[in-house]
């Protein structure tokens, strides 16, 4: 079968490329809904290196997609099943290594084409069932990041933690929050930003702080770090400050450049600190069942823009420009 994909090949530059697709050992998925990340943003906005971008391009971007089953000869998923599909291309397997880590992974709209597709082939492995498709749900990718980087606290905190803390009030603090507070009630969450209006939407937490503003007596058990940027050094060094000997720092925030880390404090309090990236398909499975939740739903439903059904080139144009001004994630319809 011929299929087209949607790709950028300059900065807001798009061109249709026409492949054939492969069947065996294949799940064709058909993509309904999509949601924007700022990786993608950074390559439709040309906002990386020139080198880099020039080792990327042509390129599908969007790796927040769910959709249904087109086509399954291994009979695994029935015709019309709605799927969130994992945007990973395994490294090599390696005995205590998560897939995301592993040497010779892939991310799809990274190192290859991502879901602005007609049709998307994957492995069996790469697609995970959900209750249904909606802009909701288009946020599985990143509700599958939020559990990874739990799965990982929960690790190294192995029950002992009852008050951790998140910088960061973005869409990744947000989620990270919602996801937090249904698997772990009673747990005591802070978060910390530098915006009343969207620390405002932060209903699920027990307190919400702005940055250099904390009370004097404040102390956490474990942070996570969902800032990124230059504000990574100020959210860092803030952590650093207020949590207890011995805690872990599970860090998702994504730098360009190198930042400070004051490794003096590290030493004396004996800290662990963690990156967190991507994710797997447990992860996903682990996004799958949260969407059971419909408080969750409404939760992760608050901070969702639905733009207009994307249908032409101009669509995809226009969803990217219209995003630049929305507070947290802009999803949509796909129809091409």
């Amino acid at each position: 079968m011929i299929t087209a994909s949607y790709q950028v090949t300059a900065p807001r530059s798009i061109a249709v490329r026409f492949s054939e697709i492969p069947t065996k050992n294949r799940v064709w998925v058909r993509p309904t809904h999509m949601s924007i990340c700022q990786a993608d943003q950074r390559y439709y906005q040309g906002r990386r290196p020139k080198d880099i971008l020039e080792q990327k391009f042509p390129m599908a971007l969007i790796h927040e997609a769910v959709g249904v089953v087109v086509r399954d000869d291994s009979g695994t998923f029935a015709l019309g099943t709605p799927v969130a599909m994992v945007p990973n291309i395994p490294g090599d397997p390696v005995k205590g290594v998560y897939e995301n880590y592993a040497d010779g992974f892939l991310f799809l709209s990274s190192g290859a084409d991502g879901f602005m597709r007609e049709i998307v082939d994957l492995p069996i492995e790469q697609v995970v069932e959900i209750p249904e498709v909606s802009v909701v749900t288009a946020q599985s990718e990143m509700t599958s990041v939020a559990c990874h980087a739990v799965d990982r606290w929960q690790a190294l905190a192995d029950g002992t933690s009852k008050r951790v803390a998140i910088w960061g009030d973005g869409s990744v603090g947000y989620i990270l929050a919602a996801v937090l507070r249904e698997l772990y009630p009673d747990l005591y969450i802070a978060v910390i930003g530098t915006h009343h209006e969207k620390l405002d939407f932060f209903t699920m937490a027990n307190d919400t702080f702005i940055a250099s503003k904390l009370p004097a007596d404040f102390s956490i058990d474990d942070a996570f770090e969902c800032v990124g940027g230059a504000g990574s050094v100020s959210a860092v060094a803030e952590i650093i400050q207020v949590i207890r000997p011995q805690g872990n720092v599970i860090l998702m925030g994504v730098t360009e450049n190198p930042i400070a880390v004051e490794t003096r404090m590290v030493l004396e309090k004996g800290l662990t600190l963690v990156g967190s990236s991507r994710s797997g398909r447990d992860d996903f499975v682990c996004a799958a069942k949260l969407w059971e939740s419909p408080k969750f739903r409404s939760r992760i439903r608050r901070i969702v823009y639905e733009e207009e059904p994307v249908r032409t080139v101009d669509d995809i144009h226009r969803v990217f420009m219209n995003d630049l001004g929305t507070t947290f994630k802009t999803a949509f319809k796909w129809e091409l």
